[in-house]
């Protein structure tokens, strides 16, 4: 019997998948800092788990983390949609497919056993993040340069609604990231593919 290695992710895409927990964990903790400066909830991140010791330390991380993010990202895009690969592996997709894969996940029968394969929460969960990657990088230039983007600005609701709206988006983030981790730690052969590529 032959043993064939079967490819799962591609080296581009195991390149940008590091790149980006890089930039996402840089940017979450220098962003809890920056937060902490000038809070708009009635809670501040404990500062052992932000990153910058300061403000202006913070933005500077922050605004590195920012170009690696968002060209790591328009790379990460461009090859997924150039290589037909963000059609094959995230669609079709229905409600009533997540919904019976979710319920299946949730009774411990969602099936694993090829890891080539999304199935219909996977899908919509990375799908997600990358909708959720792109609200952050637009609120996160309305920040940045209010002034040059005034049209993204308003269309966002303003300054302080853009301010508010990247903090929820990198909180569905970090969402999304503990979710992904715990189901990383339930299927540690996922962990195994995104290193190895097989």
């Amino acid at each position: 019997m032959r043993n064939e290695t079967v490819v799962i992710h591609p080296p581009w895409l195991r390149l940008t998948h590091w790149l980006n927990v890089v930039a996402v964990v840089i940017l979450v903790m220098s962003g809890w800092r920056i937060y902490d400066a000038s809070p708009f909830f009635a809670f501040v991140i404990p500062k052992p788990i932000t990153l910058g010791g300061w403000l202006g330390g913070a933005l500077q991380w922050h605004f590195a983390a920012m170009w690696l993010l968002a060209a790591n990202g328009l790379i990460y895009l461009g090859f997924n949609i150039f290589s037909g690969r963000l059609w094959r592996k995230f669609f079709p997709l229905s409600p009533r497919a997540i919904v019976a894969d979710l319920l299946a996940a949730l009774k411990g029968k969602l099936s694993h056993a090829d890891l080539s394969h999304y199935n219909a929460v996977q899908r919509a969960a990375y799908l997600f993040a990358i909708v959720d990657i792109i609200v952050l990088v637009l609120s996160g230039l309305v920040l940045w340069k209010s002034v040059q983007f005034p049209i993204l600005r308003e269309l966002l609701g303003g300054y302080e609604a853009a301010r508010r709206i990247h903090f929820i988006a990198m909180g569905a983030l970090v969402a999304f990231v503990g979710v992904h981790v715990a189901m990383v730690a339930l299927v540690p052969r996922t962990l195994l593919a995104m290193i190895r590529g097989r």
